[in-house]
């Protein structure tokens, strides 16, 4: 079985987010990220509140890789893909384009969290199985 395409969520660049050289500044592309998670796991049809009352994450590690650049106006299609799923934590990979040209990808580890604390806790069925359902073979 082939797992579904990777989900993609589109950003439009906005003028407060580009730097002295009219690219995107480093930092935004974590918000970009962390937006594009919050779309991902509402895709996963798993709930209105399944983030924030029976599971939530805190992100772990980040590694982001600049390759190239994305300006002002320009839309960003950022797909989201599982690529690890342990007992507490799970990677996405996320891989940012304008126009078919790469600019930026990312690995993220995030932990699973009891929400409203920072105590770890198992990824829930629930999510295990619509993370494996997304991850690529």
């Amino acid at each position: 079985m082939s797992a579904a395409p990777p989900f993609t969520h589109r950003i439009r660049v906005r003028y407060a987010e580009i730097d002295g050289q009219g690219v995107v500044f480093n930092a935004h592309w974590l918000t970009y990220f962390d937006d594009s998670c919050t779309r991902f796991v509402e895709s996963l049809a798993l709930g209105a509140h399944f983030w924030t009352r029976e599971f939530d994450v805190m992100l772990v590690k980040a590694a982001i890789e600049w390759r190239g650049p994305a300006h002002f106006d320009e839309w960003v299609a950022i797909e989201v893909q599982p690529t690890r799923l342990g007992t507490k934590s799970f990677d996405l990979e996320y891989r940012a384009h304008v126009d078919g040209r790469e600019c930026c990808r990312a690995v993220i580890t995030y932990c699973g969290v009891q929400p409203g604390t920072n105590e770890s806790i198992a990824v829930p069925d629930a999510m295990r199985s619509a993370l494996t359902a997304q991850m690529s073979s």
